[in-house]
């Protein structure tokens, strides 16, 4: 999510030719300028130069914006799922995936209030939004290893795999974010995280009928 740094009224409009985009920059510019709580979706609006109407047409919700880029490569995901060699084990299938997953992100593709977390008075938005996103993301993942394990869809330990998985790549791209502007690339940490998480599991499901 690209940012203005330098501060604009927030009557200031825009064009009304606007997008998705657009709002989103204006709320980055809000949120740093006003803190997240300090901005409305009217105040968003305004500055995108469109209407409240318009903003719902292009955002389900003000805190949807923190999220653009993660719901834009999760909606992906299905596709990056499926497109995962069958020669793989079910383990390596997964690491292949969030792999690819990460490979997706780098410094200026990341959504801002996870590096401006303290300015933008984000943290407490962030830990609500971000829950039905990780129980999303484990839910496909959960649904794919059973399927590529042989196992039952609501098996124990497709879905203890996928938790483990999800929470491993979580905690190396917050590691990536508050690295700061000197960070390299996030894919090389996602691996290193979920790697022996996949090692874990690759073992137990090879042995476990039915994966249990």
């Amino acid at each position: 999510m690209s940012v203005a740094h330098s501060p604009r009224p927030s009557g200031a409009g825009r064009p009304r030719s606007s997008s998705r985009a657009m709002i989103a920059e204006a709320a980055a510019e809000l949120f740093l300028e006003q803190t997240y709580s300090g901005t409305t979706v009217d105040d968003i609006a305004r500055r995108a130069g469109v209407s409240r109407a318009t903003f719902f047409n292009y955002v389900g919700s003000k805190s949807d914006l923190l999220w653009l880029e993660v719901d834009e490569a999760l909606t992906a995901f299905d596709g990056t799922l499926a497109s995962v060699s069958s020669e793989l084990a079910p383990m390596d299938a997964v690491l292949e995936a969030m792999t690819r997953l990460a490979d997706a992100f780098g410094p200026g593709r990341l959504p801002l209030a996870v590096t401006q977390v303290e300015l933008m008075g984000t943290d407490a938005e962030l830990q609500a939004s971000a829950l039905p996103r990780f129980l999303a993301l484990v839910r496909r993942l959960q649904a794919f290893i059973a399927t590529r394990a042989g196992a039952s869809s609501d098996a124990l330990l497709p879905r203890a795999a996928a938790t483990a998985v999800v929470g491993a790549a979580v905690s190396a791209a917050t590691a990536w974010a508050r690295a700061g502007v000197g960070r390299g690339p996030l894919t090389p940490l996602v691996r290193d995280a979920v790697a022996p998480v996949c090692d874990g599991y690759a073992a137990v499901l090879h042995s476990a009928p039915g994966s249990r």
